[in-house]
């Protein structure tokens, strides 16, 4: 085996010829100096790679943080300040909201330290540094191993390089393949446990635009929170205590007042979370025709089901507010990355490369592209069937997905007795009470109604479980899907609060014994055997050949395209992206302007409406313009601006950070027309949305009056200072 990734990659220097464009890529940051630092003060960044990553000095990389392991924050002053998006800290906020005390509806700014919330569970996880430890991790394998003797072999190599390191506590090492498995990355993190909410604005700021405006431009929601690092004697990590201090950080971002215009550098610095570039023409066919397809009407026909019924009934509106959102937001996704995939010709090019790759690669990666072709037409019926198993009963019936929790208590009960059975019960008790707070039978009954009919109507009849086919109907008497749902439920405890909450009081023979009777249960768990067997197995057994070949495929165009700059696909680990602001074109005759302005509120302002009502003290903060310091040289005060920059989810929280390395901004989404990004990443219409750093400081400070908070950061005027000179 040849380790020609990272010697290739140094090569990879910027040149002429290569073919990622400006604000493409997520970047590892210890290459930025061999790969980025040239191009990216070309496109004028004030600072180098160093002041950026460094393992020997305090660098921008020791203010960034994994926030709870799903999002990103940024460390805003030397007390441990975080600030991350609102939906970042969401769970935490809702935590602590009383109907009496009720912070997500309010709002919430610490007026001291005592005053600043624990979070249990909520960690955050700084990196120490990074390193390449693909030779080890690659040792004794070839390109003729199987997938599973390769990863054998590499699972064991792992085990030896993380044996090799003394780690303090709270300190990890995490090993991830990068490149589709030709290239291994150590990061060594530290984790502080101790986090706690500082402040918030309230939802209705934190969540302006709601679904309406999700994945849109222009934007004007201020989706930020506040959290705080604490740390134990000598500020290292320790487990919650009151005694626990502030932490004092290596590096904080100073927060800049000035802001950017069209035009300037911006850097996005965090976690992404998950990218597909590389993949082969067949795979985005897939994608295209097949796949976003079927997710798309089967989200649709959930969504309209809710929205009927939310519209006509205030009640259920209130308790389906979030689930809509949550069922709509990939919905709306999956609609503008399919149209943003035709629309930038991602197939076209996909084709082109590959014909040329086809006519220069090295002779034993030449048909790999064809190999792909027929591997993707078998794994697709599988693929497909995967999404509508998925979609219909984890994602969209309600009821199913809860029938999973109930299994594992018969699971439980089965295999490790009835004490562990009723402690399960218990953790589970108020769980269960919580789903049936903002839970309606009847509507997730029409929902089964719906979906059970779509999927029997668009799956081969191997995928079709006993009791959606039409002799389960035909024997008990139902005409049709409308009347099976009311059979199910009708027949089930599940549906009901009391009746189910009654059999978990029995004794637990009994109450396994009349759980696994119920006619939903017998569906579901007929069903997911059925999933087993028929879809996921083969489908294992198809994307376990496809990824070893994608593997291949990766190096195959790496060792092709040798004027090429490759960057990683996004898996969760950290990652830099660089671009600038700079608004777009979404359609002929079309143009977004790169900034929204606190005028834009009012303008979409509706009192009482749950997406686009805003509290009376904003309303008149912008009718008085008390905008303090934070207004821009237009008198108001920028809320959210966009830019080129290569994001996905994962970046929500990222700090947008201008050329001198000072805070700008707040990631937190992408336009619709460009969600196609994750997959083909075009400049002309891929824009990241970001919450302006001084609509931040101005709710801070005018709408909370948290004012200590703003007098720990430290703000900058850097454009200010280079004109004073001039």
């Amino acid at each position: 085996m040849r380790y020609f990734i990272q010697s290739f990659l140094l090569v990879f220097l910027l040149s002429q010829t290569s073919t990622v464009k400006a604000g493409e890529g997520m970047w590892l940051p210890i290459f930025l100096k061999a790969l980025n630092e040239q191009e990216m003060q070309h496109m004028g960044m004030k600072i180098s790679a160093e002041d950026i990553y460094s393992v020997n000095k305090s660098s921008l990389k020791d203010a960034i943080v994994h926030f709870g392991g799903f999002c990103t924050g940024e460390i805003i002053s030397d007390q441990g300040l975080i600030l991350t998006n609102h939906h970042c800290g969401y769970s935490n906020i809702q935590s602590h909201s009383t109907i009496e005390n009720n912070l997500l509806k309010d709002g919430y700014w610490s007026q001291s330290f005592d005053e600043e919330l624990p979070n249990p569970g909520l960690f955050v996880t700084f990196i120490e540094s990074i390193e390449d430890v693909t030779k080890k991790a690659l040792l004794g394998t070839n390109d003729q191993m199987s997938a599973v003797e390769r990863q054998s072999t590499i699972d064991k190599n792992l085990e030896n390089i993380r044996a090799g390191y003394r780690l303090a506590e709270f300190h990890e090492i995490i090993i991830r393949p990068f490149y589709n498995g030709n290239q291994y990355f150590l990061f060594h993190t530290v984790k502080y446990n101790d986090v706690r909410l500082v402040g918030t604005p309230p939802e209705s700021i934190g969540k302006f635009g709601a679904d309406t405006d999700n994945w849109v431009f222009p934007r004007h929601t201020g989706d930020f929170s506040l959290f705080r690092v604490y740390a134990g004697p000598n500020n290292e990590p320790a487990a919650y205590s009151p005694d626990n201090k502030p932490f004092t950080p290596k590096h904080s971002l100073p927060i800049s007042l000035d802001g950017v215009e069209e035009g300037d550098f911006t850097m996005v610095f965090g976690f992404p979370g998950r990218t597909n570039q590389y993949l082969p023409s067949p795979a985005v066919e897939q994608i295209i025709n097949t796949l976003n397809p079927a997710k798309i009407e089967i989200r649709d026909k959930a969504l309209k089901i809710l929205d009927k019924r939310m519209r006509a009934e205030p009640e259920v509106r209130l308790k389906y507010a979030s689930k809509f959102a949550r069922v709509a937001n990939y919905w709306k996704k999956w609609i503008g990355e399919s149209q943003g995939l035709k629309s930038s010709n991602a197939l076209k090019k996909k084709y082109t490369l590959e014909k040329e790759y086809a006519q220069n690669a090295p002779k034993d990666f030449k048909n790999i592209v064809q190999e792909f072709k027929t591997l993707y037409g078998e794994i697709e019926p599988y693929a497909l069937a995967r999404d509508f198993y998925s979609e219909t009963t984890s994602r969209n019936i309600e009821i199913l997905r809860q029938i999973r929790n109930i299994q594992r208590l018969v699971t439980t009960y089965e295999e490790n007795g009835e004490e562990e059975y009723k402690a399960l019960v218990e953790r589970y008790i108020p769980y269960f009470e919580n789903f049936y707070k903002d839970y309606e039978p009847e509507l997730d009954q029409e929902v089964f109604a719906a979906l059970t009919a779509f999927y029997v109507e668009s799956l081969d009849k191997e995928f079709i479980p006993e009791e959606l086919t039409r002799e389960f109907l035909f024997m008990r008497a139902l005409r049709d899907f409308n009347g099976l749902a009311k059979y199910m439920y009708s027949n089930s405890t599940f549906p009901t609060e009391e009746k189910f909450i009654a059999v978990l009081g029995k004794e637990p023979a009994e109450a396994v014994e009349l759980i696994k009777k119920d006619p939903l249960y017998t569906l579901y768990t007929s069903w997911n055997g059925l999933y087993t067997k028929a879809i996921s197995a083969p489908y294992n057994h198809y994307k376990t050949q496809i990824d070893s070949l994608q593997r291949l495929y990766m190096k195959g165009q790496m060792l092709t395209f040798k004027d090429k700059r490759f960057w990683p696909d996004a898996n969760s680990t950290m990652r830099v992206t660089y671009g600038k602001v700079n608004g777009y074109n979404p359609r002929d005759a079309v143009r977004y302007l790169p900034f929204s302005y606190v005028e834009g509120i009012m303008e979409k302002y509706v009192p009482g409406d749950y997406e686009f009502d805003v509290p009376k003290k904003l309303v008149k903060l912008i009718e008085t313009k008390n905008y303090g310091q934070y207004a821009d040289e237009t008198g108001s005060v920028p809320v959210c601006f966009i830019g080129t920059n290569h994001t996905t989810g994962g970046n929500s929280g990222s700090p947008a950070i201008d050329a001198y390395g000072n805070l700008i901004g707040l990631n937190f989404d992408r336009v619709w027309e460009g969600t196609m990004s994750d997959i083909n990443y075009d400049s002309s219409i891929c824009r990241n949305i970001m919450v302006d750093a001084r609509y931040v400081l101005f709710l801070v400070d005018k709408l909370g009056g948290a004012t200590r908070l703003i007098d720990e950061m430290k703000l900058v005027r850097p454009k200010t200072g280079l004109r004073s000179k001039k």
